[in-house]
């Protein structure tokens, strides 16, 4: 663990939330990324973005296509994978300085860190947020049935919907990673290492919003006293 990053404040940290878009589900079936969308964040401000359609080498399934709009001939003259995933990692930077963020991250992360294994590229040491799974520790069930972008999108009233599209699906995240943040605030959690260790807690999915509240109130009076205590 990065101790530098951890003593930091949640305004402090660079956040770098990225998105795929691919011709199937698993890079171990052969399934290849066909486009990469990143936006690079600090303090609630979006620093830069990042897009690049990327050609699989691969034809793209009819049903890819009817979800994403992404077509064989959008991808044919774009870069390969050898030549798309170097640009990301340049525009990521530092994994000293910089956290990855994405909406399902073992998704994005597998097929980025399969890429790198068959560009012979070593992947670099980025810390990882994954969204979904931080919504699933502040969220009740009554407020979001499940942690789908689009149910997530909603809750936040995002400024860009998810579209099934790399960049937009990257932009939304970044309010949905904003909108937990301020959950995350109300819990005082303010800084990497307080979030770091919120996403270890149990899933609040089972409990009511006020349920929600009374169990987290618990906790912290359970923890305050127990460290008051002389074992």
């Amino acid at each position: 663990m990065k101790p530098h990053l951890r003593e930091r404040s949640l305004a402090e940290c660079t956040f770098v939330i990225v998105d795929l878009e691919t011709t199937g589900g698993s890079p171990k079936n052969g399934c290849g990324i066909t486009e990469i969308g990143a936006v690079k964040v600090r303090g609630g401000a979006i620093l830069d973005s990042f897009e690049s359609f990327v050609n699989p080498l691969t034809p793209i399934p009819g049903y890819i296509t009817e979800l994403t709009g992404i077509t064989n001939a959008m991808v044919a003259r774009a870069p390969i994978i050898d030549e798309a995933l170097p640009e990301f990692l340049v525009f990521a930077g530092d994994p000293e300085e910089s956290i990855l963020v994405a909406h399902n991250s073992p998704f994005d992360m597998g097929f980025l860190i399969s890429a790198a294994n068959d560009c012979d590229i070593v992947w670099p040491d980025y810390m990882v947020i994954d969204t979904v799974k931080l919504a699933r520790r502040l969220l009740s069930r009554d407020e979001a049935p499940n942690c789908k972008l689009s149910t997530l999108a909603q809750l936040f009233e995002t400024e860009v919907q998810p579209t099934h599209r790399a960049l937009d699906d990257a932009k939304t995240t970044v309010d949905v990673l904003h909108g937990l943040f301020e959950r995350a605030g109300s819990l005082d959690v303010f800084t990497f290492e307080g979030l770091l260790e919120l996403m270890k807690r149990k899933s609040v999915r089972g409990k009511t919003a006020s349920e929600y509240a009374v169990h987290w109130q618990i906790k912290e009076e359970f923890t305050q006293w127990e460290s008051q205590q002389e074992f």
